[in-house]
């Protein structure tokens, strides 16, 4: 199984420690978030892994040439000239994450500032289990962004909605009683995704408003609940002082 970090973004809300150097080799308890992210795909058995760059992408480059890359199969997925968001970021890669894999394997999309407890071999068994397009870990938490997803569906939750704060509920399909859940930054994918992508020719595009085309669609994107698990978004500087103090108190091993 192949796997995706997503770390291409510019780490704004965790300057200044982002000003000379890139999210991901942001340090919680004295090991990079990226080292974090892939060490827990490998423990997991995924030894393949593709990062996408952009801020100070040679950092990130030269730090995985200095470490052997783990000793895992490490692709990096360039975006220098412009960031594309998960969707863009994530159709770049699809070489990589296609090459050698049969139809419909699933792999992991993995964002590189959350850190988390949440099991990825029961993820990814409850994915193939429901024969899902897509798997999203999801908790219940506050968010000013929300998924909804339809707790009356036969087996699963299945997406139908997204909340935002200040605006009406965006409904896809039908759902008689829509729950809300927030996303933690963790996907289980088929690579069948790749044939169904509609990013109207641009190539800078979100996944989420293409999860909710094509559960519009019939197709069927699902939520994991990982309530009983730790998880930390660590995009913030407080939330980066706060896993320091989780790791401390040992809620969270790294």
């Amino acid at each position: 199984m192949k796997a995706m970090i997503l770390a291409a973004g510019l780490g704004t809300r965790l300057r200044p420690l982002t000003d000379e150097r890139p999210k991901a080799l942001v340090e919680v308890s004295g090991r990079t978030l990226l080292e974090i992210t892939l060490a827990r795909l490998r423990s997991f058995g995924i030894e393949e892994v593709i990062v996408n760059v952009h801020h100070y992408a040679g950092m990130v480059v030269e730090y995985l040439q200095a470490h052997g890359d783990f000793g895992m199969r490490i692709a990096i997925s360039r975006e220098d000239e412009l960031l594309l968001d998960t969707g863009g970021g994530l159709k770049k890669a699809a070489d990589f994450v296609l090459q050698g894999d049969a139809v419909d394997e699933p792999f992991v999309l993995h964002n590189v500032d959350v850190l988390s407890a949440i099991d990825l071999g029961k993820m990814v068994e409850f994915h193939r289990q429901q024969n899902a397009l897509a798997t999203l870990a999801v908790q219940q938490r506050k968010s000013s962004r929300l998924l909804l997803f339809d707790a009356q569906a036969a087996a699963a939750m299945r997406l139908c909605g997204r909340r935002t704060t200040g605006q009406a509920d965006e409904m896809v399909c039908a759902a008689a009683h829509p729950q809300a859940w927030a996303f933690a930054g963790i996907h289980v994918i088929s690579t069948r995704i790749f044939g169904l992508m509609s990013d109207g020719g641009e190539p800078v595009f979100s996944i989420i408003p293409e999860y909710l085309r094509l559960a519009g669609r019939g197709e069927k994107i699902v939520g994991f609940p990982a309530d009983d698990c730790y998880w930390r978004d660590l995009g913030t500087v407080a939330s980066l002082q706060q896993a320091n103090e989780d790791v401390e108190r040992k809620l969270i091993e790294l």
